[in-house]
């Protein structure tokens, strides 16, 4: 019993009923349309007087519906009232407009299904409770003011106004059950008539691939800027407090690269930041390139201990402004490997030379601490895979005897 209280009137329902309310209210311009059309055409003056009338503008009123459907608006405001007022999943219903004759054919089915129910069950809502109070208060009506009662034929016996409560209870029940009904159809017709098609759920795939793309992307440079800098800085400055009584001209140096390091380091943040917030970063600092950045980097390591030997093959000026970016970025993080896990005043080989239409980039150190690509271990390797694939080139990582060596090619044509 508590079931089927719930489904008539529980809060589900009221909500489906206030819905289809508002489909009846929404109607009624078209009803109005449909009067002055039906007037003349029935050559009839009181068309409100007239039940049949009154049902036939109705009908006239609904193709004037489905036409205005056509509005961009239209599926994006139905789609909200549907998910807050029917209960609907928000991933089964679109909240863009309607492209394409398919999902405007749609948008329009629906528009006209929830203003015929809505109307329908407007009306009965306004018709059925003074009718159902009527019969529910008869009995009382028939014995202190008979004069006001005056049922017809059959129905004026003495039987008939003591059954006259439980017919205007039947007929409530039978108002709550209609509304009910007609919004558990709204309901479930929604996700078939609001809901995504085929070229929406691609471009929103679209839209989902292009924010994760962006979100991989600042990841990687955060990860390799500030990642980079705060390993330089940690060795900078272990290296500086150990000499700090004996080598004051090392520590003013390591102090100097710990300087300029963070400094460029929020330079970079900010540029991050920027695009992370705007989607574009107008005015913010470039991004480190090869051949305008290289020196710096190599000597900000040897500032925190590593002995670096730099072979620069190929002209930077040469290379594709996102070639040279990308590899700017694999030598750092490259580095930052060898930072933290090549030990104290081990030396680092770095090599970048021109293979063919491709540029080679190896970085080798010493393997004596542990492995950067241990189980659990950062995303460097990671990134810096990924950044080879991106741009149609392959990487290689892993241990060469006693030392661990880095490989990535990435190719010249095709990349500006």
């Amino acid at each position: 019993m508590s079931a089927f209280t719930r489904a008539l009137f529980g809060r589900r329902a009221r909500r489906r009923w206030i819905h289809l309310i508002l489909g009846g209210a929404l109607a009624m311009p078209y009803v109005f349309v449909g009067q002055l059309i039906v007037g003349p055409a029935t050559d009839s003056r009181y068309v409100f007087q007239d039940l049949t009338l009154q049902l036939a503008s109705f009908a006239v009123g609904l193709p004037l519906a489905a036409v205005t459907a056509l509005f961009p608006l239209t599926r994006p405001l139905e789609s909200g009232a549907v998910r807050w007022l029917c209960g609907v999943a928000e991933d089964r219903l679109a909240y863009d407009p309607a492209r394409g004759r398919a999902a405007k054919g749609r948008t329009a089915a629906w528009f006209t299904l929830h203003l015929g129910l809505g109307g329908i069950v407007s009306g009965m809502s306004l018709a059925v409770p003074p009718f159902a109070v009527f019969l529910i208060l008869l009995p009382a009506l028939a014995r202190f003011r008979p004069d006001l009662v005056d049922l017809p034929g059959p129905l004026g016996g003495t039987w008939a106004p003591a059954l006259a409560p439980l017919a205007g209870v039947a007929c409530l029940v039978a108002l709550a059950a209609c509304a009910a009904g007609c919004g558990a159809l709204l309901a479930r017709w929604a996700p078939a008539l609001l809901g995504p098609a085929p070229e929406d759920r691609l471009a929103a795939a679209e839209r989902r691939a292009a924010d994760l793309a962006v979100r991989n992307r600042l990841a990687r440079e955060l990860h390799d800027s500030v990642g980079h800098a705060l390993s330089a800085v940690t060795l900078q400055a272990s290296a500086a407090r150990r000499v700090l009584d004996s080598d004051p001209e090392f520590v003013r140096e390591a102090l100097a690269a710990i300087e300029d390091t963070t400094r460029r380091t929020v330079g970079e943040l900010d540029a991050v930041l920027g695009v992370l917030r705007d989607g574009d970063a107008p005015g913010t600092a470039p991004a480190p390139t090869l051949g305008a950045d290289l020196g710096a980097l190599v000597r900000r390591t040897r500032a925190g201990g590593l002995r670096v030997d730099c072979d620069l093959g190929v002209d930077p000026a040469a290379l594709p402004p996102l070639v040279s970016r990308e590899a700017y970025r694999i030598v750092q993080e490259g580095l930052s490997n060898a930072l933290r896990h090549g030990g104290a005043g081990a030396r680092v080989a770095v090599r970048i030379a021109r293979a063919g239409d491709r540029v080679e980039i190896t970085v080798e150190n010493p393997l004596t601490g542990s492995a950067p690509g241990r189980p659990g271990g950062g995303h460097g390797l990671r990134g810096i895979a990924d950044r080879a694939r991106l741009l149609g080139g392959t990487s290689e990582a892993g241990p060469a005897g006693d030392r661990w060596r880095l490989c990535v090619r990435l190719p010249m044509k095709g990349c500006a």
